[in-house]
């Protein structure tokens, strides 16, 4: 079983999160037997969960802190992550109180370190904070991990 971790920018808009999923599909069916590892943030996380599923693969939840529930933006992505989170094989909830820069970067670590591989829906550009995609990236990169980067033509965030 290949063991991949996701990371990737939340806030993408409908036509980018249409087309990560069709280059998700693309990705993930090359694999065979997958285990997907994420914290089901919205966006590219959940979207990567969602295709793991559809695949037949299992989920590993790595959940930054307590409270992670509070960090989602609308009732549809926190009913996703609920959902996603129910359907996870493995449930890690890392010791930190509440959701922020250094659990999200500690979660980050976590899913490279699981992980034989990672996917990043990554724009190419640097964090917006710690922990974020590009920080992912690259400590996925230095601890040896294959890095398949994901950003269709034309995409874009909100």
């Amino acid at each position: 079983m290949t063991r991949i971790g996701i990371t990737g920018h939340q806030g993408l808009d409908a036509s980018t999160a249409s087309a990560v999923s069709r280059a998700l599909v693309a990705e993930l069916s090359k694999v065979g037997a997958l285990c997907g590892i994420g914290s089901l943030a919205e966006g590219a996380d959940q979207l990567f969960a969602e295709e793991t599923l559809r695949q037949g693969g299992s989920l590993v939840a790595v959940i930054p802190s307590a409270r992670y529930e509070t960090s989602f933006s609308g009732q549809q992505a926190l009913d996703t992550y609920r959902r996603l989170l129910g359907r996870a094989e493995t449930v890690i909830e890392l010791g930190y109180d509440a959701p922020g820069e250094e659990a999200y970067w500690a979660a980050g670590k976590e899913v490279v370190n699981l992980s034989e591989r990672m996917v990043a829906v990554w724009d190419g550009k640097p964090a917006g904070g710690l922990g974020g995609t590009a920080d992912v990236v690259a400590f996925a990169r230095l601890a040896g991990k294959p890095v398949d980067v994901i950003w269709p033509p034309g995409a874009g965030r909100n």
